[in-house]
């Protein structure tokens, strides 16, 4: 009861993110009840990750893997073009990233077998087949348990909104929920004004004030027990320092500066385009140069007065995928209604405009040295158009890229056949792109991690580094 009414007191002065968000990101690097698997500074590259994910299932044949010599009723309307790297193609989508392909790796062999997005979704941030005895914790949060936070003001894995279609399918696993990723939200980051709610103090309560009670609070001789914990910590000391890094954070102008879009030159946020898209591409940059560890990008743009019908502007482009405008409202079709075509600016225009300047700006700042960035999706598309004119789910070969931490830029990695429909050479599994991730940032995939049972796990389990991005 006690260890409830100081929760309470503490409440009168923080915002909800307190106890959501900020509690989770405070603590970053503990272990939870069980052995911490090291980290391998030797196989080290990266030390931070930003990952793209354009959740959907983004049509390969019309980006990443143009396929010309396909029969002409599945042949995409967009043509290759070449790029900055000697024989690499994109299709003309992708007039902005092209420029970047020099620093770009391009694995073209991605498969699985799952061909669901909540599933296939889990599978990209978790590097593990969902639906297994035992839930595993995001990449994201397996990272931040194991290598803990470079910055102590901002939590250690960030999501940038957080509320798509799939953004549920996050998690924690078996590991603390105080590891569980904190998410920006916001529907338009775009608009004026934007900013990540309950980052600060309640109504009435100054810093001033706050100090006070932080003051006041620190007097009182009030134990907590590993009972009274919510956080999955699971000791008093540990409780006692996840306050005092909330306090911290909640009390640090550095903490709102990095979610703080407005202090970004004009033309640089122009560079980005000024939609949604890409200004959460921007923000998940500057969280990367204020020290977060894991941002993950889940982005689509938002139905506005512009856009109507745009309810639902993921990648699932089961209708109409060359559509000028809308591919529909209703579900008349197979399924594909509430975005637009994929040629559209809602889509690929914005797509290419802000992944271009995430590449240029992050290569000029110098964070492409020491930055993993992963362009990622849960699946591609059929490479046969569908009786409505769009491209079905798709997990047989797909295409992902990798930037930045010594990957070696200008190269195709595998390959698939005339129609990008199966693969022909090196097939990769989402396992594979998680034991990438782990292993470039000095992840010993050796040493297990532990439940709180004691049981070990191993990550991205039966996966492999795609040893070629660096060779």
């Amino acid at each position: 009861m006690r260890s409830w009414q100081r929760r309470s007191f503490i409440g009168l002065g923080m915002g909800a993110a307190l106890t959501g968000g900020l509690w989770r990101s405070a603590t970053a690097g503990t272990t939870v009840g069980a052995t911490q698997a090291p980290v391998a500074p030797t196989v080290a590259r990266a030390r931070q990750v930003l990952i793209v994910l354009e959740q959907g299932g983004v049509s390969h044949v019309d980006t990443w893997d143009p396929k010309p010599e396909t029969v002409a009723e599945h042949r995409s309307p967009y043509k290759p073009i070449d790029t900055s790297a000697p024989g690499v193609q994109f299709t003309e989508l992708m007039r902005h990233t092209s420029r970047h392909a020099d620093k770009l790796a391009v694995v073209r062999s991605m498969t699985h077998k799952l061909g669901g997005h909540p599933e296939g979704t889990a599978f990209v941030l978790q590097g593990a087949i969902p639906g297994g005895p035992l839930q595993m914790p995001d990449m994201g949060t397996a990272v931040a348990h194991i290598a803990g936070s470079p910055n102590p003001q901002l939590p250690p894995y960030v999501m940038i909104p957080g509320n798509g279609e799939q953004s549920y399918n996050t998690s924690n696993g078996f590991l603390s929920a105080g590891l569980k990723v904190f998410k920006t939200g916001g529907r338009d980051l775009s608009a004026p004004g934007w900013k990540v709610n309950d980052l600060g103090f309640l109504a009435g309560v100054d810093n001033r004030r706050f100090r006070d009670r932080q003051d006041l609070l620190s007097n009182l001789d009030v134990g907590l027990t590993p009972a009274a914990d919510v956080s999955g910590v699971g000791n008093s000391q540990t409780m006692e320092k996840l306050f005092q890094q909330a306090f911290d954070m909640l009390g640090n102008p550095r903490t709102q500066a990095a979610f703080d879009l407005s202090t970004e030159p004009e033309p640089l946020r122009d560079a980005y385009g000024r939609g949604h898209r890409g200004q959460c591409y921007l923000l998940g940059r500057k969280l990367i140069e204020s020290g977060v560890r894991t941002v993950v990008l889940d982005v689509r743009e938002p139905e506005t007065k512009q856009t109507p019908g745009g309810f639902n502007m993921n990648w699932d482009h089961h209708d109409l995928i060359y559509s000028t405008g809308s591919c529909g409202t209703i579900r008349d079709k197979a399924g594909g209604e509430g975005r637009y075509g994929i040629g559209t600016w809602q889509m690929m225009g914005s797509t290419d405009q802000a992944f271009g300047a995430l590449l240029d700006d992050m290569s000029q700042r110098g964070l492409l040295h020491e930055t993993l960035v992963c362009f990622v999706t849960e699946f591609g598309r059929t490479p046969k158009l569908n009786q409505f004119q769009g491209r079905d789910h798709w997990p047989y070969a797909y295409s992902i890229a990798f930037a930045g931490a010594g990957v070696r830029g200008g190269q195709v990695i595998g390959k698939t056949d005339r129609d990008g429909g199966y693969i022909l050479d090196q097939a990769f599994s989402p396992i594979d792109c998680a034991a990438t991730i782990y292993t470039m940032l000095g992840i010993d995939l050796e040493r297990p991690v532990y439940t709180r049972e004691h049981r070990p796990v191993f990550l991205a389990n039966d996966g492999a580094m795609i040893s070629k991005l660096v060779s």
